[in-house]
């Protein structure tokens, strides 16, 4: 079932509206326009690191023992692994992490993309696939989250006008066999790339086959690192935690209350957040839950408190502001997750929540996207595209532009391509890495926060 683009300026909202009606299995048809050093590293943690850097499973072992180290020892031991090192990845990750250079760009020898089968590149990068296979619950309990993902996808694909490939949906939860059974079908099917699946436990199933037939860019992370020439992107939470933890350290945060909803995505952002202030030798003070009804015991910590973490929705947020004011916390830098934005958008009700910095996404900050209208114009339109949904509409709108672009993102280690939810790179080892936007409240309306973020 083939569908042409509007000719219009915004006419790809019609068409996404179009598409999504008559998506049931069927395909969207495309338009067309006119030598290496032998040097061991001395420092006894980047040895045993180095020792477990071959297997993906010691990820989490790997990045504790280079959290030990300082900046500068870090960045000295990074520079001294050879190219090809498989410890390289996760020390460049390291370095990023706190806002520091890295020595070169990361290696492309583990992980390799190989696009050889798509058309020749357009000046920019431009190289989609030429059969594209999308993998999404688009039924069940999941549909309502793969819905704005689906539209977001779409919207980046009619608002381009060059080559585009053939797209097929497949519904995970609606295929035997749930994800696996899915992408089996869409390899055999003959698409050369696949967008999907999003659940954690799907992806983390379909990596740990290894070798895939047909390339991926999976919407999630998973435990194990992504198999050579496949990728990974993700809104995750640890990757907010870190965020924050850099803002929090930019503002001289020392000494940090946290405060966190019971969500696995909330803990998730916190023990990200701890563990990156405790490469900077800052502290978590305390990890309150939002039901304490008096914080003076966490303000009375040891060495006091200069900052509050909270890693809680909108509507809870307001509830907690008159309780830490009673505490004497009310005036010290607070940062939170995304979290934040949820269960808000009445301003009378937001004011108690100024000042609060969160990380959230370019688009849904006000920011100018390349080929997407302002969130407010597409949101008359598409459901998918209001509230809480704007942010799984921009991540699937730069799930397109990974496929499209991936092949450029691959080929230069330290290309960057700016996307809805920030500006995007592909690591050494297959993630995406984002750089969110930062917005606050300001008379209880969510406005962007320049200059945030930069440690």
């Amino acid at each position: 079932m083939n569908h042409k683009p509007s000719v219009t300026r915004f006419g790809w909202l019609a068409a996404v509206l179009v598409a999504t009606a008559l998506l049931g299995g069927c395909v969207i048809g495309p338009t067309r326009s006119s030598s290496t050093t032998t040097r061991t590293p001395q420092n006894p943690l980047i040895e045993q690191a180095s020792a477990l850097a071959g297997n993906p499973a010691n990820a989490g072992q790997i990045d504790a023992l280079l959290a030990q180290l300082d900046d500068a020892t870090l960045a000295e031991q990074a520079a001294m692994l050879p190219e090809g090192h498989p410890l390289y990845p996760y020390a460049g990750r390291a370095l990023l992490r706190r806002g520091l250079p890295l020595p070169r760009p990361f290696d492309r020898v583990a992980w390799q993309f190989d696009a050889s089968a798509r058309p020749p590149a357009a000046a920019d990068g431009y190289r989609p696939p030429v059969r594209l296979a999308v993998l999404l619950p688009l039924s069940g309990d999941l549909s309502a989250a793969a819905a704005p993902v689906r539209d977001g996808l779409l919207a980046g694909y009619y608002g381009e006008s060059r080559q585009r490939p053939d797209v097929q949906f497949y519904d995970t939860h609606g295929t035997p066999g749930g994800a696996i059974a899915a992408y089996d079908r869409a390899a055999a099917e003959g698409n050369d790339f696949v967008v999907g699946p999003l659940g954690r436990d799907e992806v983390g199933a379909l990596f740990s086959r290894g070798n895939l037939t047909v390339p991926v860019l999976a919407l999630n992370r998973a435990s194990d690192l992504p198999p050579a020439g496949n990728a990974s992107f993700s809104l995750s939470p640890e990757d907010e935690g870190v965020a924050a933890a850099g803002l929090l350290l930019e503002r001289g945060a020392r000494n940090v209350l946290v405060i966190a909803g019971p969500d696995d995505s909330q803990r998730r952002a916190v023990d990200a957040l701890r563990n990156h202030l405790a490469e900077h030798g800052a502290t978590v003070t305390g990890i309150a839950s939002a039901g304490v009804a008096d914080f003076s015991p966490y303000a009375q910590a040891e060495g006091g408190i200069d900052a509050v973490f909270l890693a809680v929705r909108g509507n809870v947020a307001r509830e907690l502001m008159p309780r830490l004011a009673l505490a004497g916390l009310a005036g010290l830098p607070r940062v939170a997750t995304s979290h934040l934005l949820s269960g808000t958008g009445k301003p009378e009700e937001d004011r108690v929540l100024d000042g609060i910095a969160f990380p959230g996404e370019t688009w849904t900050s006000g920011g100018y996207v390349a080929g997407l209208p302002p969130e407010a114009t597409v949101a008359e339109r598409l459901p998918t595209a209001r509230g809480g949904a704007a942010r799984l509409f921009a991540f699937g709108y730069d799930a397109w532009l990974l496929t499209a672009y991936l092949d450029k993102l691959a080929q230069s280690a330290d290309a960057s391509i700016t996307g809805a939810t920030g500006v995007l790179r592909i690591d050494g080892s297959g993630n995406v890495q984002r750089t969110p936007a930062w917005s606050t409240f300001s008379a209880g309306v969510a406005v962007p926060l320049a200059n945030a973020g930069r440690y």
